[in-house]
């Protein structure tokens, strides 16, 4: 039986739709905890392959920077004489947990900590050590180390007393216009993830999976990193490494991918 244009058409979108739908809906079944509510980890949007390298612990190229971590941890440092294990001891207890809930805000420093500050606080007034460069080989590594120790367990950053004040401030940065091409970060990950732009799929943003190992960077990176990027990318003078409208941005970001599993390191294009 021959059909003519008009049943082909009608065949090819009905195809289509079925097809949509039955994807969409194995999208929802398939992701489990990398979805909660209408909020999706960048893990969802990658390749197959990309997926595997993560959470394969011998595949994933930013295990690297964490077993550094682990050596740095038990490393004495500073006048002190002091580790990081002299005051913490077993951090798969000590640290469990930490990348969940960071940042919070210090009473005693009065202000907002990231893993970065909290720790470069800890060398500087603890054992008496010099501060990481934020992006240094030492810096990225003991933050990989430290958040690996919450892998799996769900965002919960507080954004209640002291730090709503941040979480407004940071919410303020997320959706203001801003460089020569007038863009806000909800304009890629809110209204258009899952579109492509320069041939690379927008994704919700999160940033559950930091410090994260990028394709593109042959290394990990922190989420302040990619925060510059992205303002680079919009032709916006970026912010500088541990500023406070970075950080801000940071406790609004990661309250936007609460319950999502800590991730790090993760492994994103």
């Amino acid at each position: 039986m021959k059909m003519n244009w008009k049943q082909v058409t009608f065949v090819a979108a009905a195809c289509a739709v079925c097809a949509s739908v039955f994807v969409s809906s194995a999208n929802a079944a398939d992701w489990g905890q990398y979805e909660v509510d209408d909020r999706r980890s960048g893990f969802t949007y990658m390749t197959d392959e990309s997926r595997a390298m993560q959470v394969d612990s011998f595949q994933n190229p930013g295990m690297i920077w964490v077993e550094q971590g682990a050596e740095l941890w038990t490393e004495v440092n500073g006048k002190a004489g002091k580790s990081c294990a002299s005051c913490h001891e077993d951090a798969t207890a000590a640290m469990k947990g930490v990348a969940a809930r960071y940042p919070v805000y210090d009473e005693g420093a009065k202000t907002l900590q990231s893993v970065e500050t909290q720790i470069n606080h800890c060398l500087e007034n603890n054992m008496q050590a010099e501060p990481y460069k934020w992006e240094s080989t030492e810096m990225l590594s003991m933050t990989s180390f430290i958040n690996n120790q919450s892998l799996g367990m769900p965002v919960d950053v507080k954004i209640d007393g002291p730090a709503a004040e941040w979480y407004e401030k940071g919410k303020a940065f997320y959706y203001e216009r801003r460089g020569q091409l007038d863009m806000a970060c909800k304009h890629c990950h809110e209204d258009n993830a899952g579109g492509i732009i320069r041939a690379n799929t927008l994704t919700q943003g999160q940033v559950n999976g930091f410090p994260t190992y990028r394709l593109k960077w042959q290394k990990v990176g922190s989420i302040h990193r990619r925060f510059r990027g992205c303002n680079k990318q919009v032709r916006s003078a970026p912010f500088g490494y541990g500023s406070d409208e970075y950080l801000a941005l940071e406790l609004y970001v990661k309250w936007r991918g609460r319950g999502l599993p800590v991730e790090t390191p993760a492994v994103r294009n």
